[in-house]
């Protein structure tokens, strides 16, 4: 075995994590708690999820994806995630997903199951590891040590991800400008659709609590490279060096835990027990979680999960604004005044002041509140611009109108049903 060097390193990760090209692909990975409609605050049993997904209409070349191409994954505490396809353009990519989501709903209804889209669980009911794979078994090792954070995301919370190229290496759609964006863009996108009030079915004071949490756990994983480097590919080389190890692969049902502080960096320097391989740098890219993270295409993670269909506004909001060079431009001016001074020596997102305001009071806050009105209005010049995108228009539109420009988010219709007595199940899934 040749051991890998850092150079070898850098240019791997720098060319695999940033496919340049013009902006083309549209994706998104929906998660959902899953829960009896006869006995929601009792955990749902394995067996029934599984009954649900086995039933099915998969196919595909290895029989795991959905009708359209989505496919399936069971997360740690029996979340449920639908990763579409990456379709050509935003209305291709709606359609494939809403006909997957059809089939995946109609399976788990069948089983006296609800699929449920808020951020995280809003019920007291007991958290468990539902999955026993010495990946998850050695994640949850690894963040215990930091307190309950890290068990908390594994179990307890549910997202909505988009997925867009990186771009182009120059050019209005250059890939270090859209890197940019995404990120600028994190505070409004965590505000606007903050979905997570409650935990354990009380409040938390926070409306994304699962942003909360995020912001929390082992920040070489979770906070976002340095912005203020000139090349998003070495930023993001240097990251992925130095950030820790959280698993470490053996054979023969060996535990995957890894040794107690040991960075990528270290371990291709001679710390660990072997060398490491290019498979082993791949891997460890999986197990890191900053706001936007690049795999090959440009993965935005900071957005709470939505009921219903309500996943389709963000999707078409950010491909609006990142995907039209007239949007995009609008919208960095509006975020500018949220984070005026990328300091290398100041806190990163999503620890970052903005991103805690953005956890915390939502669009409540007037500065948010402004920046997101104002992106919601250069997305919707870019949709008016985008040939047969009509209704998806429309969706974004009433969204702006019945929160941001009031001051709330969909966590604030939660925080309503818990204070009237209302709220006896999760929150129903309604279409925007």
């Amino acid at each position: 075995m040749v051991p890998l060097t850092e150079a070898e390193a850098y240019s791997h990760v720098s060319g695999v994590c940033f496919k340049i090209g013009p902006p083309r692909l549209v994706g998104v990975e929906v998660e959902w708690f899953v829960h009896d409609d006869r006995c929601p605050g009792r955990p749902v049993r394995p067996e029934l999820i599984h009954a649900a997904l086995a039933s099915l209409p998969l196919g595909g070349t290895d029989g795991t994806s959905l009708p359209s191409g989505s496919r399936l994954t069971l997360e740690p505490g029996g979340q449920v995630e639908l990763s579409s396809p990456p379709a050509t353009g935003l209305l291709a990519c709606v359609d494939d997903t809403r006909r997957d989501l059809t089939a995946l709903r109609a399976a788990f209804a069948a089983q006296g199951l609800r699929l449920t889209g808020t951020g995280t669980d809003p019920l007291a009911r007991p958290r468990q590891m539902v999955l026993d794979h010495p990946r998850y078994l050695a994640m949850e090792r690894f963040f215990d040590s930091a307190g309950p954070w890290g068990r908390i995301m594994m179990t307890g919370t549910a997202s909505v991800q988009v997925c867009l190229d990186a771009g182009d290496a120059d050019g209005p759609q250059a890939m270090a400008r859209r890197w940019r964006l995404a990120h600028r863009l994190g505070p409004v996108l965590v505000a606007a659709f903050a979905n997570s009030p409650l935990l354990d079915g009380r409040p938390t004071g926070h409306r994304s609590t699962r942003q909360t949490v995020w912001s929390r756990m082992d920040p070489t994983r979770t906070l976002a490279p340095g912005l203020d480097h000139g090349d998003p590919r070495q930023a993001w080389a240097q990251y992925v060096l130095d950030a820790e190890v959280l698993c470490l692969r053996r054979p023969d049902g060996l535990p995957w835990t890894a040794p107690p502080g040991l960075t990528f960096r270290d371990w291709i320097r001679g710390a660990g027990e072997r060398p490491p391989t290019l498979a082993d740098l791949d891997y460890h890219r999986t197990t890191l979680f900053p706001p936007v993270r690049p795999r090959g295409h440009l993965e935005l993670r900071m957005i709470d999960a939505q009921p219903g269909d309500g996943w389709v506004v963000p999707a078409a909001f950010v491909t609006a604004l990142l995907d039209d060079p007239v949007a995009a431009d609008a919208a960095l001016a509006a975020l500018e005044p949220l984070e005026p001074a990328e300091r290398a020596d100041g806190p990163r997102p999503p620890r970052s002041e903005a991103w805690r305001r953005a956890a915390t009071l939502a669009v409540a806050d007037p500065e948010l509140r402004r920046a997101a009105l104002s992106c919601f209005a250069a997305a919707d010049a870019a949709l008016g611009r985008l040939p047969g995108a009509g209704r998806l228009r429309t969706a974004v539109a009433e969204f702006a109108e019945r929160y941001p420009a009031r001051g709330r988010c969909p966590a604030d219709d939660q925080l309503d049903a818990l204070r009237s007595g209302t709220r006896r199940t999760p929150p129903e899934e309604a279409a925007p």
